[in-house]
């Protein structure tokens, strides 16, 4: 999809409008607390088959390694967790309607459950798991310096199939610009106020204005535009859940998990998970099909 200069400088401009009024997300579904709590003891028992029971036919698994496996993989083997005993880490949850999202923080271990609110109740869509650095990443190149951006701030390799995917889109390829351009109140109007920022190429989780005022010095990090390769985009209402790869200028591949919400007319980006698909990962996942 191709944004032309003038649509994406309306976009920006409507988004500066809107970006100061507040927002506030619902108060979290008891029955998704509850769905998500008896995920987690299931899990901690090895107990396949009540982990099974909570998935979603949609459900992508991706490790700490970038292994990224289905309902299928995980029913005849539970993978591994990184964060094994969550009592002793910190956890943030949100409810956007039909979809909920539960953020669990352990050091430098990170994990995130995308949850779908489907006819038989809550059913778990994504599981995540990133790995943070030890050390910050290597300074950027100074940004004159940097190649231009084209994928993912022109265009990227995707066709909208729906008014939804084509918002949600539009807003997505204004973010990247923003953060690329080194736009501040740009990327600030497109972010929501909860917005949460992992990657396996950085050295934490970065709040709203933490990764705002990177952008505005210029010194993106391990957290930065990368070219996409592949996309999905699941409807529920006012979320999307956009399931992507990309592929850096250097390193390993990434598997991104992002979820956007429609807030006053707009979509606005609540989280973006990135974890690297190591070389023995992808083998693995290859073997298990």
């Amino acid at each position: 999809m191709t944004l032309g200069f003038p649509q994406r400088a309306a976009l920006i401009a409507t988004l500066l409008v809107l970006a100061p009024i507040a927002q506030a997300w619902a108060a979290v579904d008891p029955a998704l607390l509850a769905a998500d709590k008896a995920l987690v003891s299931a899990a901690a028992r090895n107990d396949v088959k009540g982990v099974d029971a909570l998935l979603d036919q949609d459900l992508t698994w991706t490790d700490v390694r970038g292994a990224t496996v289905g309902k299928t993989q995980v029913a005849r083997l539970l993978p591994a967790r990184a964060i094994t005993d969550e009592a002793k880490a910190t956890s943030k949850q949100f409810d956007y309607g039909r979809v909920g999202v539960v953020l669990v923080d352990s050091g430098k271990l990170h994990a995130l459950r995308v949850w779908a609110k489907r006819p038989a109740g809550w059913k778990l869509l994504v599981f995540q798991e990133v790995r943070s650095l030890d050390a910050p990443a290597a300074a950027p190149a100074p940004r004159g310096a940097a190649p231009k951006c084209e994928n993912p701030c022109g265009s990227i390799p995707y066709t909208a199939k729906t008014a939804t995917e084509k918002a949600v889109i539009a807003a997505y390829l204004a973010l990247e610009e923003a953060a690329t351009g080194g736009h501040g109140p740009e990327w600030r109007a497109i972010a929501a106020d909860e917005i949460a920022l992992v990657s396996s190429n950085g050295d934490r989780a970065l709040d709203k204005e933490t990764r705002a005022r990177a952008i505005e010095r210029g010194a993106l990090g391990g957290v930065q535009p990368t070219k996409l390769l592949t996309a999905q985009f699941l409807e529920f209402g006012d979320a999307v859940v956009m399931r992507s790869k990309h592929q850096p200028e250097k390193g390993d591949l990434l598997q991104i998990t992002r979820v956007w919400v429609k807030r006053d007319g707009r979509w606005q980006e609540t989280l973006s998970y990135q974890t690297g698909i190591r070389t023995s990962a992808k083998s693995e996942v290859r073997s298990s099909k």
